[in-house]
């Protein structure tokens, strides 16, 4: 059976799927293809159902639970840090209010958690492609931004300031790691071969960790400015515990983050959110 396996061209990615990657975990009865697209194009794509298996930010989950059903491994969960909001001078986050701050797509988890944490009606959102932003705060074109992926370790080389961290905000707010990404599952190829699916990439996840050396270095292939200490950084950040299973605390930051945002209409509400 051909599975599509839909996920972003970074780091923490390519580390959890190294072992599907590399041939050195089996595959059983699926083909695997790998599909590399941004995190907010996959998003859109998840909408439609495009893929068999896909990451998605976690605030896309409630437009695409008909569809897919949300897997208990590969999730990327910032435990007490996560995005990053920067500025071109140093900044106090009340200063935010009413700025044109640049955000990595409408659908991702970085721009719930920025609308949570100053207010959906307190500044004005631009999107645009999550690797231009911090050039973009750096030359003026916008006011702030907020930075994912490598762009949390490497802001400092366009001399850039931190404003706030959308994951230690949450964590100081709720006691909670803040659950950014994950990956889904299409509910209509069945119960058996979504478990099995699962565990599949489960193993590729426990393959990078356990082979970590081997691992890093083909992660460090799909790095933008990150040598070799940075890519570990980044890596032990986003690929760890949380993302074997997110645990009772991590199911419970999922239904937390996304519960809040229904209640004050930022996302539909995701009713019983279930982990395959």
């Amino acid at each position: 059976m051909r599975i599509r396996l839909a996920h972003s061209p970074d780091p923490d990615d390519a580390f959890m799927f190294f072992g599907l990657a590399s041939g050195a975990v089996a595959s059983g009865p699926f083909r695997f293809e790998h599909v590399l697209a941004d995190i907010q194009t996959l998003n859109e794509r998840a909408l439609l159902g495009e893929y068999e298996v896909s990451a998605i930010s976690i605030r896309a989950y409630p437009q695409v639970c008909e569809r897919y059903a949300l897997m208990s491994c590969g999730g990327s969960v910032g435990d007490n840090y996560g995005p990053l909001v920067v500025a071109a001078r140093p900044m106090q986050p009340q200063e935010l209010a009413g700025r044109t701050i640049a955000v990595p797509g409408r659908l991702t988890t970085a721009f719930l958690a920025l609308q949570l944490a100053l207010g959906p009606e307190r500044f004005t959102a631009q999107v645009m492609p999550f690797d231009q932003i911090g050039a973009a705060v750096a030359r003026g074109s916008v006011e702030a931004g907020v930075l994912i992926h490598e762009g949390q370790l490497t802001y400092g080389r366009q001399g850039l300031h931190r404003v706030l961290d959308l994951g230690q905000w949450w964590f100081e707010r709720t006691g909670l790691p803040l659950p950014l990404g994950g990956n889904v599952v299409r509910r209509d190829l069945g119960p058996q071969v979504a478990a099995a699916l699962t565990e599949i990439i489960r193993s590729s996840i426990r393959y990078g960790l356990d082979h970590r050396t081997a691992a890093v270095s083909y992660a460090l292939r799909f790095g933008r400015g990150l040598d070799e200490p940075l890519a570990e950084r980044f890596v032990s950040m986003y690929v760890n515990d949380w993302t074997l299973d997110y645990g009772e605390r991590g199911r419970e930051a999922i239904r937390r983050l996304l519960g809040e945002a229904a209640a004050v209409g930022l996302v539909p509400h995701p009713g019983t959110i279930e982990f395959v």
